[in-house]
């Protein structure tokens, strides 16, 4: 078999270049996408070319991006737009190859290797995306080309925006061995410390490092750092199939105004459970898990979770077992810039236990009410019945 051809097309600054095709006058200003526009401890999602260039980054509030650029022009997301223009994206790549595997809304490997006799090389069909993308979406799109995923990867983060990168086998050496260890998938903030821990801090270092001292830092994951290091990532492009179910379902958000107190977290929850509910109950899914994420004023980030003998997709119960999570686990000594909840531990359906005190008898009575409840929104509009409160329980 022959060296494969793989493609990564990362839509370039996507939330912001979307977003400024329903606002062209903006487009020669500096822009970004927040959570909230209107308030101070709004998030920055996404920013424009322009906006980099004054040092705007991402995840920071709109305060200290302002503070860089004054003259920094916010828009709120436009989620719909986003999920319709990725899906036109997907659209233009299948008509190169059905091997497509989604990273996230913005981004996609391509395995074409089977493609070549009919659209050209790797870098070709790469040039054409590329070009397709720019004529009939309106934005653009960096394509890295390379006989594996991890390469490929890297060669779309490369030149930006509107570029194709090549990595081969015969020059990943000079291209890839300088960059920073913490280019390499999956090598994170605390991963990319413990190798300059011990002097590593290149890919090429991290190729060269004896597999011993890898396996001490990091364990096995660190031999399969050093195999993707050194151009031996085999993963194939995996395409989702219809029958994939998902391993979690989560919901979260930035408040326009900080989180004080668990009444105000409880309501938020009921809302963002509710949503979660309506995915597991599509997947005919349950949760026999519960996770709780807060970010607090001071952007520290906390996670708490917990399992539970009976699984459920009343959102409800899940939104009842995630503040009771988060009060056994946090004071409230500072405010919540933003919360989320998470289903975990999915089941098939029916994977509810029986509870010999009674318990799994009212559980089902609350499912069984929010299944029509389900089948109302599902068929008249998710607006047609909520609650008719939601005060703190």
């Amino acid at each position: 078999m022959g060296e494969r051809i793989i493609l990564h097309c990362d839509l370039n600054n996507f939330f912001a270049s979307v977003s400024l095709l329903f606002n062209p006058t903006l487009v020669s200003l500096p822009v970004a996408v927040c959570g909230d526009r209107e308030n101070r401890h709004g998030i920055i999602l996404a920013k424009n070319e322009t906006a980099k260039r004054f040092g705007v980054k991402t995840a920071e509030t709109i305060y200290e991006a302002k503070k860089k650029c004054p003259e920094l022009v916010t828009l709120p997301p436009l989620m719909e737009k986003y999920r319709e223009y990725s899906k036109k994206a997907h659209c233009i790549y299948e008509r190169y190859t059905d091997m497509i595997e989604p990273f996230g809304i913005d981004e996609c490997w391509l395995d074409v290797t089977g493609s070549t006799l009919l659209f050209g090389s790797g870098e070709e069909i790469a040039d054409r995306i590329r070009k397709d993308i720019k004529r009939e979406l309106g934005i653009t799109v960096s394509v890295g080309v390379s006989f594996n995923k991890t390469f490929a990867k890297l060669g779309s983060d490369m030149k930006k925006p509107d570029a194709v990168t090549v990595i081969t086998r015969q020059n990943f050496r000079e291209k890839v061995w300088p960059l920073p260890a913490s280019v390499l998938l999956f090598a994170g903030r605390k991963t990319s410390e413990k190798l300059r821990s011990c002097g590593v801090y290149t890919v090429g270092d991290v190729a060269n490092c004896s597999d011993s001292t890898l396996t001490r830092l990091l364990g096995k994951n660190g031999i399969e750092l050093k195999r993707r290091a050194e151009g031996l990532d085999f993963s194939p492009v995996i395409t989702p199939s219809a029958e994939d179910k998902p391993k979690s379902i989560g919901r979260s958000v930035t408040g326009a105004e900080d989180f004080t107190d668990a009444g105000m977290v409880w309501s938020t929850f009921l809302t963002l459970a509710r949503s979660v509910s309506d995915s597991l109950r599509g997947h005919n899914l349950f949760a026999s898990g519960v996770q709780v994420h807060i970010r607090t004023a001071s952007l520290s980030v906390k996670e708490f979770s917990k399992t539970y003998r009976e699984a459920t997709n009343s959102g409800y119960i899940i939104a009842k077992r995630g503040i009771e999570l988060l009060n056994q686990n946090y004071n409230f000594s500072e405010p919540l810039r933003s919360v989320g909840i998470r289903a975990i531990g999915l089941r098939e359906s029916g994977a509810v236990q029986e509870d010999v005190f009674g318990n799994s008898e009212k559980q089902a009575a609350q499912e069984k009410i929010e299944d029509s409840v389900y089948l109302l929104r599902k068929k008249f509009g998710k607006s047609s019945i909520t609650r008719a409160s939601e005060k703190k329980q």
